[in-house]
């Protein structure tokens, strides 16, 4: 499951840790979406729901862009493999940066800059998609791969963009 960034300001701590104790007082512990839903009442919202609700959209990127976002943690690597055609389009971009320009590579060379970039575990989705996207291509007998130099998307422009500014 892709991350899902939900800034959260809290104006009085002290009130807010009061809060959630009184709420976990004598209670077994709570599960993942459980403990979400307590940290957001203890700020002052219903629920978790009505937190993200309350979030400011990010101007100027188009959903898939912000759904790609969701996919990339903090170092730029990709946490999982999105469903959405389009948000993978985005997400290859990311990785296709960190690939050699103008070299050969061998599948070994490969696989080790995509796991570096990708920390869900299956290199191997996404060398093909990577292919199957013309961002990359390889012999027929895949002894040798080569990045494809191409200029990227306007949307993949400002996919990067967003991406780099985190």
């Amino acid at each position: 499951m892709a991350q899902d960034l939900t800034p959260l300001y809290i104006a009085d701590l002290s009130t807010f840790t009061k809060t959630l104790r009184k709420s976990l007082d004598g209670a077994p512990v709570p599960g993942h979406a459980q403990f979400m839903s307590l940290v957001a009442r203890a700020a002052g919202f219903k629920n978790t729901q009505h937190l993200k609700a309350q979030q400011p959209e990010p101007r100027g990127l188009s959903k898939d862009t912000q759904r790609a976002l969701r996919f990339m943690d903090a170092e730029g690597r990709m946490s999982g493999w999105p469903r959405r055609t389009q948000v993978q389009a985005l997400c290859l971009w990311a990785i296709w940066r960190f690939l050699p320009a103008k070299q050969d590579l061998t599948e070994k060379d490969v696989n080790e800059v995509l796991k570096a970039r990708a920390t869900f575990g299956d290199h191997v989705q996404i060398r093909r998609s990577l292919i199957e996207n013309g961002l990359m291509k390889r012999t027929i007998d895949g002894a040798v791969y080569r990045r494809i130099e191409r200029k990227p998307t306007e949307e993949a422009q400002l996919f990067l963009r967003a991406l780099m500014q985190r």
